[in-house]
């Protein structure tokens, strides 16, 4: 559990016998909420909890649910499954995490909820997340919430709940979650190790998680240098493709510059950079000459385009077709102006 979200954790134990049947745990992606919900089922289902509600951590069912098995628990989450169509050793299968929980999985809950308790005490689902749920999952579930027996929880966790039916999200209590304050990140992900911590978390638009991900990954490599050389008023587009093809993944190529030309425009609209803070000086340059609705159409193309970067390219030319789209956007309005 991360401390920014203590207080949120101790008013729900704290109200814990009058807590909804179903409670929907929505905000961004990265900033914990699987931890708060993790720590509320713990909490839920510790025998031996502390004054504030929050488990022990040493009685049986603490023991349980740290290894995943504990009687009265469900997590209902994408789950991997076998492409027999890929080929990988002598097996010529491979596993991959489907992107859905199935309908076969929610069927699965019938005994669990409607048979006593293991312990006599509460039962705990977890749906992480709940928008995995395809159209028949959504459906078989939403007649479990409909008419829960007594001390039975439902914690839905989303990233993404406009992906929800809303008769899903109308049997929900919902606990909306937003990111800490920057300074709070910061200062956790300067304990995790995180060099820059304010520019790992720019990138990751105030999610720490992400950004602690996006650090240990090395996701952020070479992500000045790049940017560096497209800052230019003459860069070379062929040149910087060919520089960085190599090293440079596209669904990264892709993402830096979309973030790249959204600051442009922040910028000349708002006076603030909001992924790339440490660069303000080079997109200065760039903004006052360039007129901010011509960047957003360019921006918008490239948030389009992060569906094409999974399909098979040549990486070198394709990254050249999209900086000569951007070398030609800057320097005609740098003509214009």
């Amino acid at each position: 559990m991360f401390n920014w979200f203590k207080e949120e954790l101790l008013d729900l134990l704290e109200q814990k016998n009058q807590l909804a049947h179903a409670l929907l745990i929505r905000g961004p992606r990265g900033i914990g909420k699987q931890a708060l919900a993790a720590a509320l089922a713990r909490g839920l289902l510790c025998e031996k909890p502390d004054p504030t509600g929050e488990s022990c951590g040493h009685c049986s069912a603490c023991g349980w649910m740290e290894t995943n098995a504990h009687p009265d628990f469900r997590l209902l989450a994408p789950v991997s499954e076998e492409d027999a169509g890929a080929e990988e050793g002598d097996g010529g299968k491979k596993t991959k995490l489907s992107p859905w929980i199935s309908i076969e999985q929610v069927r699965d809950l019938h005994d669990f909820i409607h048979v006593a308790s293991h312990r006599g005490g509460r039962k705990v689902i977890l749906v992480n997340p709940a928008e995995a749920l395809n159209v028949s999952a959504a459906n078989a579930l939403l007649k479990n919430l409909e008419e829960p027996p007594a001390q039975t929880h439902f914690i839905l966790i989303s990233h993404r709940t406009h992906r929800l039916p809303r008769t899903i999200v109308s049997r929900c209590r919902q606990l909306v979650l937003r990111a800490p304050e920057a300074s709070v990140a910061m200062q956790w992900l300067a304990e995790q190790g995180v060099n820059k911590p304010e520019i790992a978390l720019a990138q990751c638009s105030g999610a720490p998680l992400l950004a602690l991900t996006a650090s240990e990954s090395g996701e952020l490599n070479g992500r000045r240098d790049f940017l560096a050389n497209i800052a230019g008023p003459d860069f070379d587009p062929v040149a910087v493709a060919e520089q960085h093809h190599r090293e440079l993944s596209l669904e990264r190529f892709i993402n830096w510059l979309q973030k790249w030309t959204y600051d442009i425009a922040a910028l000349r609209m708002y006076g603030e950079a909001r992924f790339n803070p440490d660069m303000v000086r080079e997109l200065q340059k760039i903004a006052g000459q360039v007129e901010p609705l011509a960047v957003l159409r360019l921006h918008r193309k490239l948030v389009r385009e992060q569906r094409n970067v999974q399909h098979p390219l040549n990486a070198r030319l394709y990254m050249e077709s999209v900086l000569l789209t951007y070398a030609d956007l800057i320097k005609s309005q740098r003509r214009a102006a």
